[in-house]
């Protein structure tokens, strides 16, 4: 793979909006082994609340979930891969953002906090879109 094509990649991945319109995986590998992802995300989300038994499966499963992205995308930054393969994890890893994102909604947070996040969150996207509409590179405030 190119390195402009690998960059494109990671900045798919990376994107605010990665996730929109991404489905859940069926089923993915996680150390080996298959996971039903997408009826386990289902059956959590459809439970009125998550018992106390049950967050504890759901905080293991999250920890697995998330150090199998980060393994994916290890291998799409340093892998010897070509740009199909590429693109296949990157449909991964939005596909484990997506169960990610839908099994950290379920905790119950107070409204001071979801607004902490969410406020968080627009800063985040105020600052990336000041960043686009100035060409600033990065974190660092470079022009391009």
């Amino acid at each position: 793979m190119k390195p402009y094509e690998r960059k494109q990649l990671l900045e798919r991945v990376e994107r605010e909006g990665a996730t929109v319109g991404a489905s859940i995986p069926e089923e993915i590998e996680v150390q080996g082994e298959p996971f039903e992802l997408r009826s386990f995300v289902f059956e959590v989300k459809d439970a009125d609340g998550v018992a106390a038994g049950e967050r504890e499966r759901v905080q293991e499963a999250k920890k697995l979930l998330r150090r199998e992205r980060l393994e994916r995308l290890e291998r799409l930054e340093e892998g010897d891969i070509s740009f199909a393969d590429g693109e296949e994890l990157v449909n991964a890893i939005v596909g484990l953002d997506r169960a990610l994102n839908a099994l950290d909604s379920l905790g119950s947070k107070s409204v001071a906090q979801e607004m902490e996040v969410q406020e968080r969150m627009d800063t985040k996207r105020w600052y990336s879109f000041l960043s686009e509409a100035l060409g600033w590179d990065d974190d660092r405030g470079i022009r391009r």
